[in-house]
């Protein structure tokens, strides 16, 4: 039985799944043999229908220019989105929303505004060397010097750097009464002082880079801070959660693609006169798969009706560690099982198993690693107890 999603959430999945299977999916392999980039003039085709379809600043309310959309209507988005391999899915911009209520007037006009109209691209300076999924470990620092203030640090893994026009920019306070605690800025790329280190070539063909950044004595104007000082902790915190379930909504939608290429592969392989899909062990790696599929997808919608319903934040919080655990973790598996059925087929580049094998590792990585997500799950457990998280 299909799962009882509200007639706009249906919609939108019926809509961007045509669109997924219409213009994305046809320039996987073409996108994998390129560097993940796509000929001229045809992403800007993708960022128009999708536009056309209404995803445009999804998470944002439609008073500012957004989309407006319920968190499970966004997790049903991002599942269809997680069915293509290349990030071709990454058409649309996409702010965050915890920049509405944490920005000023100035800082919406400058920033956040253009960025949910697409004519401005943010990334996030966020990430160390030293400083992964402990995020207190950061040692890039803010020093208050009369109306500005000076930034210093090296920041690693900046997703979409190459694509975007500023930075958010985490720090932690030097000197002041709020010294160590953490601090967010708008930071400009064009600021004197930022240096590109070198871009790292990754597991995954994506036209969205991940450079390594150097700020040396960056000078930003104290308007540019976001939010009270000492508050940024909490913010980046508010896009972790949000950013695990949809991690776990595209996790989901590729385990469904690899199933259902997978099965429709193993129906037309023949061995010895039969198709392979009549061979039981196949039949157990689907089998397991669709299982691990439906637990996920249960578990990512769930958790985004409870944020929708107002339930508790902090269970919350633990719930959308639990998706993003669960599903990343299965679609690893499935995606390794994806590829013992294809044989040496899915060893291919082309073939879409061999791509997701490579492209769904990372998501047991960014945004806390299932270490990290088992760590905020037990420490919900043992202070709101099982019935506020999983009854």
């Amino acid at each position: 039985m299909p799962y009882p999603l509200p007639a706009r959430a249906r919609d939108l999945k019926r809509r961007m799944r045509a669109f997924v299977d219409a213009e994305l999916i046809p320039h996987e392999v073409e996108a994998e043999m390129n560097a993940g980039e796509l000929p001229s003039g045809l992403r800007e085709r993708h960022r128009r229908l999708a536009r056309e379809i209404g995803v445009y600043a999804m998470a944002m309310p439609t008073r500012v220019g957004g989309a407006g959309f319920t968190m499970l209507e966004q997790a049903v988005v991002n599942e269809q989105i997680g069915r293509v391999t290349n990030a071709l899915g990454w058409c649309f911009p996409s702010p965050a929303p915890w920049m509405l209520e944490a920005t000023s007037p100035h800082q919406f006009e400058t920033w956040v505004k253009p960025s949910i109209e697409g004519t401005r691209h943010e990334c996030y300076a966020i990430t160390e060397a030293e400083a992964g999924s402990d995020l207190d470990a950061i040692k890039a620092t803010a020093r208050r010097d009369g109306d500005a203030y000076v930034l210093n640090g090296e920041k690693w893994h900046v997703t979409s750097a190459n694509v975007a026009d500023y930075f958010v920019f985490q720090a932690k306070l030097a000197g002041g009464p709020n010294e160590g605690r953490h601090c967010l800025f708008f930071v400009d790329m064009n600021v004197p002082g930022i240096h590109l280190v070198r871009t790292p070539a990754y597991s995954h063909t994506f036209a969205f880079h991940h450079p390594i950044y150097r700020f040396e004595d960056v000078r930003v104007p104290a308007i540019n801070r976001i939010g009270e000082e000492g508050a940024g902790l909490d913010f980046t915190y508010d896009w972790f959660r949000y950013e695990r379930l949809m991690i776990a909504a595209r996790c989901c939608g590729a385990s469904e693609r690899l199933i259902a290429e997978a099965g429709a592969f193993a129906s037309q392989r023949m061995i010895q006169g039969e198709p392979l899909s009549e061979r039981q062990a196949v039949q157990f790696m689907l089998a397991d798969s669709a299982t691990e599929l439906w637990a996920a997808r249960l578990m990512t919608y769930r958790a985004a009706e409870a944020i929708d319903s107002g339930e508790d934040r902090k269970a919350s919080h633990a719930q959308c560690a639990m998706a993003k655990l669960f599903a990343s973790e299965a679609s690893n598996r499935i995606a390794d099982r994806a590829v013992q059925i294809f044989g040496g087929r899915g060893y291919m580049r082309e073939n879409v198993a061999e791509r997701f094998y490579r492209e769904l590792r990372v998501e047991r990585i960014w945004e806390g690693t299932s270490e990290i997500q088992r760590l905020i799950i037990a420490r919900g457990l043992m202070k709101r107890g099982q019935a506020a998280l999983i009854e």
